[in-house]
């Protein structure tokens, strides 16, 4: 690839994609040559394999190759997804996999070199800077800002790149959105990944005279964000629906005392990120311990044949298929059915809407805190664009359709309209508008304004 073209990278918690874009025109994105037919949007995950009587020989894959080596084998494969939450977590300094060590940086360093490896020809040559999109606020209970940019500096480093620059994953969407105005507008984004619901609010202005006549100028506003979006929506479904058949809530007994089933198991079991560690860690040691000790020893069982057998793929495309449905109809049917495990249920859309409530709250905090960093009503905003998986959920676009006209209000390009915008940012004459590296303590996209911590 020319050094003319600008690359931009929004790695998400569910997708990654890539975009490049030349010197006018839009951006287009990378594709990939994947198993099922060529796509755009390359699943941020990883598998890592090795036969048992050759360690050494470890096989590593991302993407729809991760999903396919682990459909394959799921008992000796490793299977990551989500790990993306862990890039702001100090309490996450590494996991063991295959009796190797993997740090967050290692983790995306791998997932990046094999995107790259997939993607061919459109990756094949890169330009010495990129723009990688990030969020307002990274995802966990206290994030540190300085050392996810450090991790993402690391890992792409490592793919070769001298420069890397950071903007917010809502201004790129802006950027994108931005091509489809014909006239002078205050536009508030907002993007709803994985991880994190992030917001931004920008004047898209075209002068009619002068320098500069007939392009697109723009002003940050304000923003805002959360680190709860689709993965806490999952949480709570699992939370809901599965965790309860795999024994929480239930008793053992010890010394002739009856005692809880340790909640801390069902914490980490219904989240992506930390269910994909759990069949190494101590807990997994505990709670196959608890078998004999249970009251209801076969809902352990039930926990312990889900992590042992590695279902959490399927797990996930059980709960994905949930949203979905609720997202386009009043009630679904939630099913997972794995190995010898069977769970059934009928959910309403109100039962879903009720679970996510606290995290649909947090959402709304959000959308007027950025409104407040603007200092505009609502009536100030003359378009919204919502875009990511989760803006297709009802009960979140009915926090917009609350606030702002229903004409107002659009939504597409879920996957893409990130990785595009940063491309496009990437072709700006001042960069330092809209980006920042990792090292100043200054405004990322914000000039002249200092991060909120965490």
């Amino acid at each position: 690839m020319s050094s003319a073209f600008s690359l931009g990278i929004d790695f998400g918690t569910t997708n990654t994609v890539v975009a490049l874009a030349g010197p006018d025109g839009p951006a287009h994105l990378a594709r990939f040559p994947a198993p099922e037919g060529e796509l755009f949007a390359f699943r941020s995950c990883l598998s890592f394999n090795a036969p048992p009587e050759r360690p050494s020989d470890r096989q590593v894959a991302a993407g729809p190759w991760a999903i396919e080596a682990y459909v394959e084998d799921p008992v000796e494969t490793r299977f990551i997804q989500s790990f993306k939450s862990f890039a702001a977590a100090e309490s996450f300094t590494e996991t063991q996999v295959l009796g190797r060590r993997y740090r967050f940086e290692d983790l995306l360093s791998a997932f990046l070199l094999k995107m790259r490896e997939y993607a061919g020809p459109d990756m094949a040559e890169l330009p010495g800077r990129v723009i990688v999109g990030r969020p307002v606020t990274f995802a966990g209970a206290a994030p540190s800002e300085p050392l996810a940019l450090s991790r993402y500096d690391t890992a792409f480093g490592r793919m070769g790149f001298t420069e890397v620059l950071y903007a917010y994953e809502p201004v790129g969407a802006a950027f994108f959105f931005a091509r489809t105005l014909d006239r002078d507008a205050t536009v508030l984004v907002g993007d709803f990944g994985g991880g994190t619901s992030d917001f931004s609010i920008i004047r898209f202005e075209r002068p009619k005279t002068g320098e500069g006549a007939g392009e697109i100028r723009s002003t940050p506003l304000g923003r805002a964000g959360v680190g709860v979006a689709g993965d806490a929506f999952d949480y709570r479904i699992l939370d809901r629906l599965v965790s309860p058949a795999m024994g929480k809530g239930s008793s053992y007994t010890s010394y002739g005392k009856v005692l809880p089933v340790p909640n801390r198991y069902y914490s980490a079991f219904a989240r992506w990120d930390q269910l994909a560690l759990m069949r190494a860690s101590r807990d997994m040691r505990e709670i196959r311990g608890l078998l004999r000790a249970a009251v209801e020893p076969e809902k352990i069982a039930r926990l312990i044949e889900t992590l042992d057998e590695n279902y959490g793929y399927q797990l996930y495309r059980a709960v994905s298929r949930l949203k979905e449905t609720l997202s386009v109809r009043e009630h679904a049917d939630f099913r997972f059915e794995a190995g010898s495990i069977h769970i059934a249920a009928a959910v309403t859309r109100a039962e879903f809407e009720g679970w996510i409530a606290p995290e649909l709250a947090q959402i709304e905090a959000a959308v007027d805190r950025a409104l407040a960093d603007a200092t505009l009503p609502p009536s100030g905003i003359d378009r919204v664009f919502l875009t990511g998986g989760s803006s297709l959920v009802p009960a979140v676009r009915a926090i917009f359709h609350r606030r702002f006209a229903p004409e107002r209000i659009e939504t597409g390009a879920e996957l893409e309209s990130i990785a595009s915008g940063l491309a496009l940012i990437g072709r700006e004459r001042d960069l330092s508008r809209w980006t920042s590296s990792s090292k100043p303590s200054g405004a990322s996209g914000f000039p002249g304004r200092a991060d909120p911590p965490g």
